[in-house]
């Protein structure tokens, strides 16, 4: 499995954090617009992730902690959403699904993103890819650099993802 250190925070002023990124060096990639469907699971998550013309089952582990903190993913890219999502919804059930907006910076080998989530608000996401057999360190001091230049403080940062904030909502 591939892995990264990433954070997650509420984002009350993103066009300082977009300011802030391109002001550091990041590439604006653009937006991506992006519907996460998530599958009950005995362990980790497990969604489908349909992103503008592409489509990608994504398995990950992650603990929730509002630190920042390892992932362990792997990514398979998928031909036929729609049969797939038909698939595991009858095999394993929808537990959410999540429809954001995603503006991609890239800074180094870290992605930042700036997240646009209905009914939730305005995030900003660092994920520190890592290269294999890194011990992380660089990872986690790449994003604890990011986080103190964006200003990300500790009451911001959430220990979920978007699946359960919008569980916690109400959504489904």
């Amino acid at each position: 499995m591939v892995r990264n250190v990433e954070l997650k925070a509420r984002d009350p002023d993103p066009e300082r954090s977009l300011n802030a990124s391109l002001a550091l060096g990041a590439q604006d990639r653009g937006w991506l617009h992006q519907l996460d469907t998530y599958f009950t699971v005995p362990h980790g998550r497990l969604k489908l992730r349909e992103e503008d013309a592409t489509a990608e089952l994504i398995y990950y582990e992650r603990p929730d902690e509002a630190v920042e903190r390892a992932s362990r993913y792997n990514l398979v890219p998928i031909e036929d959403p729609d049969g797939l999502k038909a698939s595991l919804s009858a095999a394993l059930g929808v537990k959410v699904t999540v429809e954001k907006s995603r503006r991609l910076l890239l800074w180094r080998n870290v992605r930042i993103h700036l997240d646009e989530v209905p009914g939730l608000g305005s995030f900003i996401e660092l994920e520190a890819v890592a290269e294999p057999g890194s011990d992380l360190s660089g990872e986690y001091r790449s994003v604890a650099h990011l986080r103190d230049a964006l200003r990300i403080t500790d009451e911001r940062i959430i220990a979920t993802g978007y699946s359960d904030e919008v569980l916690r909502a109400g959504g489904r």
